[in-house]
């Protein structure tokens, strides 16, 4: 199996805003756009997706649940999307809840640093609540990003902590590895039985992707690292081709090498069983 954990769709008019300003200056790109027909042509000779809706129009970007969910239906069982809700939105877990209802849709994205809020905020504790009750694993932006209206001091690793000790069951994706803040992302997700980890869009940045996963070998957590490639950004098999050069640095060296055998386990993780969806 190579199941892509991390992917998007922006769509025409989806991104605009502080966002586009920022990835401007970021990537020199003039838009971020996401096609349904690029998305198929990264996945098609793949065993399957996650796509993720983004609710973050705080920073000027909106991946609607249902234009998710009507590209997601076009191949069941192979595409899963995952539905965004901002919670501070009034009623999130109200809008949670029907946005599974009516779109079939099986999982949670949230990104604090796109969204504007605080994770450990008891205030959205009934919505996390609301996840664990729908058997919604969620799929967190915990890290830095490029935006620079995002709460930077919200985007910790170790801020998912407190949730996942009260909501012990509740399965959550750390995304990126949390980067950079690396060894604190797999410190939450050693101690956590159903916190995970993934390791999309980090091939960008090779020497902190190599000792990342020098890091996670040494605490014994490499099979808790989901194979994700963060598209449009990353396609699937450019992915599995940074993923495969990882040891570049090594060679020659006394550096320790990433065991090919970790390397495969990871790319051929059976992610959509761990994660519960199906």
């Amino acid at each position: 199996m190579i199941f892509d954990c991390h992917t998007h769709l922006f769509l025409p008019g989806q991104v605009g805003g502080e966002w586009k300003a920022a990835a401007k200056r970021a990537w020199n790109v003039d838009d971020v756009i996401a096609t349904e027909e690029q998305h198929h042509e990264s996945v098609k000779d793949f065993d399957g997706a996650i796509v993720l809706a983004f609710d973050a129009t705080a920073v000027g970007a909106h991946v609607p649940n249902e234009d998710v969910a009507r590209y997601c239906a076009t191949a069941p069982g192979k595409l899963f999307g995952f539905a965004s809700v901002d919670p501070n939105r009034p009623n999130a877990a109200r809008l949670l809840e029907e946005a599974i209802s009516e779109y079939k849709l099986c999982g949670l994205k949230l990104g604090p640093i796109y969204q504007n809020f605080y994770p450990n905020d008891k205030q959205h504790y009934a919505f996390y609540a609301k996840a664990n009750e729908l058997k919604l694993p969620i799929m967190w932006h915990q890290g830095t990003s490029f935006i620079p209206e995002g709460y930077l001091d919200a985007s910790r690793p170790v801020e998912l902590d407190p949730i996942a000790r009260t909501f012990p069951d509740l399965k959550m994706i750390i995304a990126h590895m949390g980067h950079p803040w690396i060894d604190e992302c797999i410190s939450v997700v050693r101690k956590n039985p159903n916190v995970y980890m993934d390791m999309s869009a980090l091939g960008s940045r090779p020497w902190q992707f190599y000792n990342a996963l020098v890091s996670a070998m040494e605490y014994g957590v490499t099979h808790k690292i989901l194979f994700g490639s963060d598209f449009p950004f990353f396609t699937t098999q450019k992915t599995i081709d940074l993923f495969r050069n990882v040891n570049q640095f090594a060679k020659g060296t006394t550096l320790p090498q990433i065991p090919d055998q970790v390397i495969e386990d990871i790319i051929h993780r059976n992610t959509p069983e761990l994660l519960g969806l199906v």
